[in-house]
């Protein structure tokens, strides 16, 4: 029998980190539900045999069942009828089989039903779903939303909507408009107050709307009448059965075609508050969005890695000239090169969710004590690596997502193109994953600020003074070699007029991006030997990569920025 958890033994890995121990104590606070809940962990070794058991359970689900339906799924799709949506039977049948096994809510506390996991092992599932079928990991995925309402509702809100997630009721997030992509400051979909029914009810139009159906749908409006800014919008949750929404129509999309994505209709919708007013973008979307592109980071890391493996399969079995094509360098090189570029999107995927684990354990430790000063500044200090690493992991692990995609199906040749083999599929479907969520272009201007504020170089440091094992110490003296290099490029840049900044912004933000990964792999090199061999070929690659960047902005004149604007 298939399983997707136990045939990648570079997912256990994850759960033997350092810092896994750490964050199951926060996240358990003490373990105080031992005595409430009869599966409730006593220690961090219960906890995270748990994880594992609980990862079994998914993975198998994903190797037998969704992975089985995919190709049926992507042929048939969601249809819409009179308003509302229904799903590929391989999608139904997808998602009773996750309800069934109770893995739905799987981070939310227990007295919502929930199993009271880190994000380490919810961003593994949604890795192991998107491996076996990345629409699908779009309606898994929306789980986010709960951790939304989880965290900014007010209880009733909690009580009122999280045991039904938890049951398996999927959620939306209803953001962008038709005027309203990238720049959610434009929306426009109007939120009034009602006093006869105490309710808000909602009026206007939400387009590209993934799982738009939905029984559970957060929705961000304009609460404030006159405001035409983000400080005029407001989230709130409705509930489908409430009515006033309907689909007007599913978009043909390229791929991912098994999830629904919608144009909505709202018409005289009731929803309720979620959180303060004028916040929904400022504070709640903001929180969501970073939760979502986790989320398709570790969609990317699922296909890379169904990429790498429907690659290596078939160079395995066709023969050219009297022998697999396995053996030619030409196909041994891309498929080293794939597994490389796998590996370290994993690294930085796991590293990132790692950081999020931190600062969201202190702040729910917060909401039950005082934190201590120490307790204070590690926590801000986490926070502020998530945000440094989410926009870095969003945008490298979709690029190579796209890029192994591209390669598997070069590997398999003409039959690649074809439809028989699911690497075809796969292809379509990676090629969202650079767009949603924060475009490539996006997360550069996220992260562009910490280049300029040197944290990227601050935690490169960091990872420079950690010890490894001794084979690997020509690979560090390279990368500090590249770290200086990048401390170059900086300096040429940084400094000079936002435009120029922005110019070379997303050559800056790789550079980092691609020390920093490499680093992220030598440590697990030096953990684990599995990964030795990406981390001397990813090193080898981004050595170039690099040197590549530095060349184009070291022979570059603010002056031939205007060549480009002709």
């Amino acid at each position: 029998m298939a399983n997707f958890y136990t045939d990648n033994t570079d997912l256990s890995f994850q759960f033997r980190h350092p810092l896994m121990k750490k964050i199951v104590e926060l996240k358990e606070l003490d373990f105080k539900d031992k005595d409430l809940y009869d599966y409730a962990p006593a220690n961090a070794e219960d906890a995270i045999d748990s994880y594992e058991r609980v990862m079994e359970v998914v993975g198998e689900i994903c190797g037998e069942t969704l992975n089985a339906n995919a190709e049926q799924v992507d042929h048939d799709g969601p249809v819409c009828a009179n308003g509302r949506v229904t799903y590929a039977a391989g999608t139904a049948e997808n998602q009773a089989a996750l309800t069934k096994a109770g893995v739905y809510g799987m981070s939310l506390p227990r007295q919502y039903g929930g199993l009271n996991f880190s994000m380490v092992p919810y961003v593994m599932s949604a890795e192991l779903v998107a491996r076996a079928d990345a629409g699908f990991a779009n309606i898994w995925g929306l789980q986010d939303c709960a951790e939304t309402i989880h965290e900014f509702a007010t209880e009733e809100i909690k009580q009122e909507f999280l045991p039904r997630i938890n049951a398996g009721e999927t959620c939306s997030m209803d953001l962008t408009e038709p005027d309203a992509g990238s720049d959610l400051q434009s929306v426009m979909l109007k939120a009034e107050w009602n006093e006869e029914k105490g309710m808000w009810m909602l009026n206007g139009v939400k387009r590209f709307i993934t799982n738009g159906d939905a029984p559970i749908k957060l929705v961000l409006a304009r609460s404030e009448e006159g405001t035409r800014d983000g400080r005029g919008l407001s989230y709130f949750v409705h509930d489908q059965q409430w009515g006033g929404v309907t689909v007007r129509r599913i978009e043909n999309k390229l791929g991912i075609k098994g999830s629904p994505t919608c144009e909505l209709v709202f018409k005289n919708a009731p929803a309720k508050l979620v959180g303060e007013r004028k916040l929904g973008l400022i504070k709640y979307v903001m929180s969501l969005m970073n939760g979502a592109r986790l989320g398709v980071g570790a969609q990317s890391v699922g296909i890379s890695e169904a990429a790498y493996r429907e690659a290596y399969k078939y160079a395995q079995e066709r023969r050219q000239f009297g022998k697999a094509i396995i053996e030619f360098p030409a196909v041994y090189e891309m498929l080293g090169v794939i597994k490389a570029k796998l590996q370290a999107s994993r690294a930085i995927l796991y590293e990132t969710t790692r950081f999020v684990d931190m600062y969201k354990a202190y702040g729910f430790l917060a909401e039950e004590r005082k934190l201590t000063p120490e307790e204070r500044q590690e926590a801000k200090k986490y926070q502020k690596l998530a945000d440094m690493f989410t926009p870095v992991l969003k945008m490298m692990s979709s690029e190579y997502c796209n890029q192994n995609a591209y390669d598997s199906l070069q590997i398999h040749g003409g039959s690649g193109f074809m439809k028989e083999y699911p690497i075809e599929r796969i292809y379509r479907d990676a090629r969202i994953t650079t767009i949603y969520e924060g475009t490539s272009q996006l997360q550069t201007v996220a992260a562009i600020r910490y280049v300029t504020t040197g944290a990227y170089l601050a935690q490169i440091r960091e990872y420079e003074k950690m010890e490894i094992k001794p084979e690997f110490e020509s690979l560090r003296q390279r990368l500090i070699a590249m770290t200086e290099q990048y401390e170059q490029a900086c300096a040429l840049v940084v400094g000079k007029e936002n435009a120029y900044v922005d110019f070379h912004a997303r050559r800056l933000v790789e550079m980092a991006a691609h020390i920093i990964m490499s680093y992220l792999l030598i440590i697990d090199a030096s953990a684990c030997e599995d990964f030795a061999g990406s981390a001397r070929v990813f090193t080898a690659k981004a050595e170039a990569w690099n040197a590549e960047r530095y060349a184009y902005i070291a022979n570059f004149n603010e002056e031939d920025v205007a060549d480009f604007r002709s």
